[in-house]
């Protein structure tokens, strides 16, 4: 199995793992060792989810103005988790690559592994929740048809988005790609450079 179907392993039984619960504010137990790559995958996916659901929650018409506000402030929370998260994940790659030496021909890749890896947590999510549209009995059979058309896609995307992954992991380790992450710097969250924040007119 390689790191990426790995991962989609992880996500998926995370995936399935929220929906046992289906709670946005249940506290999950993480399985892996505390600080491993698998323990970070598990709460990337966790994090994921979670927002997921929120950004159901907000787009309900009938929420009141006060809660959309507060879903609205969770999920800024989440995203500069999600964030922090990804760029940690980053970190473990940084390491376990910082003995190869690039090729003077390596050329650099438009994203890093950790934000590849965070679309491929992302498509679990959908997978997950197309598949509930295509087999809702409640729900037309045309829709139930479109719904299977879009799993079909959403499924050739992830085996597509996996073996890009690996390819672009097996060039790093072989000095084809190097590694250049930037942080993400979000300045909405940071007191000091959201205007709104630090009270500039």
């Amino acid at each position: 199995m390689s790191f990426t179907e790995h991962c989609n392993t992880i996500f998926s039984a995370c995936t399935d793992y929220y929906h046992q619960m289906d709670n946005v504010d249940a506290a999950p137990e993480n399985p892996y060792e505390c600080k491993s790559i698998d323990y970070y995958l598990f709460l990337k996916n966790w994090i994921d989810a979670v927002q997921w659901h929120l950004e159901d929650i907000i787009r309900n018409p009938a929420i009141g103005l006060q809660e959309a506000l507060q879903i609205k402030r969770r999920i800024d929370r989440s995203n500069q988790d999600r964030t922090d998260l990804v760029e940690l994940i980053d970190s473990y790659f940084l390491e376990k690559y910082s003995a190869i030496k690039p090729l003077t021909t390596a050329t650099l890749n438009t994203e890093s592994p950790a934000w590849a890896i965070d679309r491929l947590s992302i498509l679990a999510l959908k997978i997950y929740h197309m598949r509930q549209e295509a087999e809702r009995h409640s729900a037309g059979v045309a829709h139930c048809e479109q719904c299977h058309e879009k799993l079909r896609i959403l499924l050739e995307q992830q085996k597509d988005l996996t073996t890009a992954i690996d390819q672009l992991l097996d060039d790093i380790e072989a000095g084809r790609k190097y590694m250049k992450v930037y942080k993400q710097m979000k300045m909405y969250n940071d007191p000091s450079l959201n205007p709104a924040l630090y009270g500039a007119k």
